[in-house]
């Protein structure tokens, strides 16, 4: 039996997190999971622990534009509910 790899765990919290995120991602959840499953699949096979890292890193960055997406998103509906175009004036 193969012993676990230590990054394994952080791998999988990314993982979960990134599902999680794409439940609203514009596209649709369905859409990011596959995209998610295939980018995850395509990197199974890493063993470095350093690529391993820097692959988490990119993931943890995609958290973050994916945040601030959907902080505009929220942004942009909140702006328009609350505050009448300028046409007006």
């Amino acid at each position: 039996m193969e012993m676990a790899h230590p990054l394994r765990g952080e791998v999988v919290k990314l993982y979960k997190n990134l599902l999680y995120l794409g439940r609203e991602y514009p596209k649709g959840a369905d859409y990011f999971r596959e995209k998610l499953k295939k980018a995850f699949m395509k990197n199974r096979d890493v063993k470095d622990p350093e690529k391993i890292k820097e692959l988490i890193e990119r993931g943890e960055f995609v958290i973050k534009e994916l945040e601030a997406l959907y902080f505009l998103k929220k942004y942009r509906a909140m702006k328009q509910r609350y505050y009448e175009d300028d046409k007006d004036r």
